[in-house]
């Protein structure tokens, strides 16, 4: 009978949250195509991103702590060394964890939106290069080609058979960058008033070239 470790519960519960972060990602990319389609799937987005707001920050401050915990229990734990691509990544969401949490607390989601969604789309691209190296046979690796390095393309894990680490890493980036994206901020929502009162003064405008009654 197989022994079921504390290290591999939690490796799989990591895994089936990154199965959760890939889908809400999803299902928030497809929400804001379709709301491209009508006017009614429009407004149906604008709810939907009111709703998301109030706690974005707040969700993608608890994403970014969650993967640097991770990352540390990989490391100090499993003892799995990290390479240079985990280095990188490692670079991108370690700020996040605590910067996310300055501004979920202050309240601040126009500074979240505007600086750090470059962090984690820097390293949701890095995830996703690092995952690919793993997976493409006879892909060239840019990393751990030294004596003594880590190589980059050698998966530590599978769990199901294709989860490794960066694609955990790619899950909690992209789930980031994307609450981030959903959230409005107050100028935003003040654009789309001024959208509003624009479209509704165009419907209301006379027709120009309508002459008026004569008496």
């Amino acid at each position: 009978m197989a022994v079921v470790t504390s290290s591999q519960v939690i490796n799989t519960g990591y895994a089936v949250l990154a199965l959760f972060a890939d889908a809400l990602v999803l299902l928030i990319v497809l929400g804001f195509i379709l709301s491209r389609t009508a006017p009614a799937a429009r407004e149906r987005w604008a709810r939907v991103r009111d709703g998301v707001t109030p706690f974005a920050l707040h969700v993608a401050w608890i994403v970014a702590v969650l993967a640097t915990f991770g990352s540390l229990f990989l490391q100090y734990v499993e003892h799995f060394d990290p390479c240079q691509f985990c280095w990188f990544q490692r670079i991108c969401m370690y700020p996040l964890s605590l910067l996310l949490g300055i501004a979920a607390f202050r309240g601040d989601l126009q500074v979240a939106k505007r600086y750090f969604i470059g962090l984690s789309s820097v390293g949701a691209v890095l995830a996703i290069y690092h995952y690919q190296l793993e997976h493409v046979p006879n892909e060239v690796s840019v990393c751990g080609t030294g004596a003594g390095d880590v190589p980059c393309n050698i998966a530590v894990f599978n769990i199901f058979g294709f989860i490794s680490v960066p694609f955990l890493s790619m899950a909690a980036f992209l789930l980031i960058t994307t609450l981030l994206l959903t959230a409005r901020h107050v100028d935003e929502f003040d654009d789309d008033e001024d959208v509003e009162v624009i479209e509704g003064a165009a419907d209301g405008e006379p027709d120009s070239d309508a002459m008026p009654a004569r008496a």
